[in-house]
C-alpha cells in the first residue's frame, strides 16, 4: 500500500502522522491507543504534542521577521 500511495505522489509518513495528530487532537489517549493500536505511553505523547500551545512558535517567528526587517533596514 504505501509503494501504491508514494506512486500517487502522497507521502504515506506524513500523512500518517498528520491524521494521528488530528486524531490525538480530539481523542483522549486510553482510546487514541485502542483505535490505533498503539501503546499507552505513545498515544499520550501523541496527545500531548497535538495540544501543545503555538505560543513558543509564534514568538519566535515574530522575532525572526523583526531580525530580517532589522538586517534590510541597515
Amino acid at each position: 500500500m504505501p509503494q501504491k500511495l508514494g506512486r500517487h505522489g502522497i507521502p504515506v509518513r506524513t500523512a500518517r502522522n498528520t491524521a494521528l495528530a488530528a486524531l490525538a487532537a480530539d481523542l483522549p489517549s486510553p482510546i487514541l491507543a485502542d483505535v490505533t493500536g498503539t501503546h499507552r505511553h505513545t498515544a499520550l505523547r501523541w496527545v500531548a504534542y497535538a495540544r501543545r500551545g503555538w505560543a513558543e512558535y509564534l514568538a519566535a517567528r515574530a522575532e525572526d521577521g523583526a531580525n530580517k526587517r532589522d538586517k534590510k533596514g541597515e
